[in-house]
């Protein structure tokens, strides 16, 4: 078995949220630089034409919402 030491795993999860707001490529641009910013370990997936935003790695949601937010945009966590 490998020895990990110190090295501390991070659970990759989803995170889905509804972006009205977002209506251009500008705005997908600006939400994907504040996820990565918040998390540079994510990996954001955006589709304009349903006001979503998916992203995929190890994202606090509370985090990920809050930069979002200040990037200017409303988004409302989805199931």
């Amino acid at each position: 078995m490998p020895d990990i030491g110190n090295q501390c795993l991070r659970e990759k999860i989803m995170l889905k949220f509804h972006v009205e707001d977002m209506s251009c490529g500008h705005c997908a641009g600006a939400i994907t630089k504040a996820v990565k910013e918040a998390d540079p370990g994510t990996e954001v997936i955006i589709d304009l034409a349903t006001h979503t935003v998916q992203i995929e790695g190890a994202a606090d949601v509370n985090k990920v919402q809050q930069a979002i937010r200040e990037a200017g945009y409303t988004p409302l966590a989805q199931a």
